[in-house]
């Protein structure tokens, strides 16, 4: 069961304390307190774990400070969408950026980062089309062993400045142990905080349930989690979970294809059909990323490139984020240069989006008006 106190709502006010104390003598029940502070309000959840079936929501709701009850089931129980009216929100800000189930933001950039020439060109690139949104590897989980595993902490500073001389909000960047974390602070404080970062917890770490703990304490820096190899979408979005019950709600679940010859000779076996699935079981918003689901710059004889294709099958199914791999010299790329578009392809990309977004816009408007009717 879920208590949604009513905005501002002072922890230090004598109702407050009065809610808390009951709340602390009810029998084989424990409370957890989550709070979102904002530029014009705080919110404040608390939520009771335990035997809360004999619990009466009419009863809940005439506590002090209580605005709605919500009364969750088992599955999904921070992030999932609940019944008894469960309208909390699907979206969150950060650095300036919107983050929801009802927008779209494109993350293009380098999957690995290079050398600060290559950042550099990229960066220049996308501000010149619009763009305050990027992906940086600087963390490279890798089969291989012996395979190029990112330059880590030391590329931080540069591709930080940098991100702050090209306006960038915000950088999706995967992070694989606990100090990678606590490396990003440090040199986002060392280069006076240009820009944002947005944590990835990457396929190969979706079930590392201690990483996931970790980052989900943290709450400074919000979290792109990928689905997981070969595990079911349960077992995926449960994942999540860790991120969320440690207290870090700002997760977006993200779709990278599933691995399984099935999808040959793609990469991985496109899974964006699941986007709207994850709309109707979470609030997560929902990223793709079509780099690793396609794995290549195959075309169809229409011309078009197959990552493109995909990429808008996943934006009329309603995606929110695009995650996408560009480089401006693939051939130099070292690590996925096959699959990585060309920065002279990134007006024509961003328009190809753009019409697939209008067309999912068209759709759902389609959908509303026979719902009314």
């Amino acid at each position: 069961m879920i208590l949604i106190l009513r905005p501002n709502t002072d922890h230090n006010s004598a109702d407050y304390r009065k809610l808390m104390d009951y709340l602390t003598n009810l029998p084989n029940i424990q409370s957890r307190i989550h709070q979102e502070v904002g530029t014009q309000q705080h919110l404040t959840e608390v939520y009771l774990i335990g035997d809360t079936k004999a619990l009466s929501i009419e009863d809940m709701q005439t506590l002090p400070t209580v605005e709605r009850v919500v009364r969750i089931s088992e599955e999904y129980r921070v992030l999932g969408r609940h019944k008894s009216g469960d309208n909390r929100p699907t979206s969150f800000e950060y650095n300036g950026v919107h983050f929801g189930q009802n927008n779209l933001n494109i993350f293009a950039g380098l999957c690995a980062v290079d050398n600060p020439q290559h950042v550099e060109l990229m960066l220049k690139a996308l501000q010149e089309n619009g763009q305050t949104c990027t992906r940086m590897g600087a963390y490279k989980p890798r089969t291989n062993p012996y395979s190029f595993q990112g330059h880590g902490k030391n590329c931080l500073p540069y591709v930080f400045e940098l991100a702050g001389k090209y306006g960038m909000r915000v950088i999706a960047m995967e992070v694989t142990h606990e100090s990678h974390v606590e490396e990003i602070r440090q040199a986002l404080h060392i280069t006076g905080n240009p820009t944002g970062v947005l944590l990835q917890i990457g396929t190969r770490n979706t079930q590392n349930f201690e990483l996931l703990k970790i980052v989900g304490r943290q709450h400074e820096f919000p979290v792109l989690l990928k689905r997981g190899f070969g595990i079911t979408l349960e077992e995926s979005l449960n994942a999540a979970e860790y991120l969320a019950s440690e207290g870090n709600r700002k997760v977006i679940f993200g779709l990278r294809g599933m691995k399984t010859n099935m999808g040959d000779p793609h990469r991985n076996f496109v899974d964006f059909a699941h986007v709207p699935v994850i709309h109707r079981l979470t609030r997560m918003p929902v990223c793709i990323d079509p780099s690793h689901s396609v794995g290549s710059r195959e075309q169809s004889p229409d011309g078009i490139l197959d990552i493109m294709s995909v990429t808008a099958q996943g934006i009329i199914a309603g995606a929110n984020m695009v995650l996408i791999d560009f480089h401006p010299a693939p051939s130099k790329a070292l690590v996925d240069g096959p699959q990585a578009m060309l920065l002279k392809e990134l007006p024509h990309f961003l328009e190809d989006v753009a019409i697939a977004r209008k067309a999912y816009e068209a759709r759902t408007a389609l959908a509303k008006r026979y719902q009314t009717k």
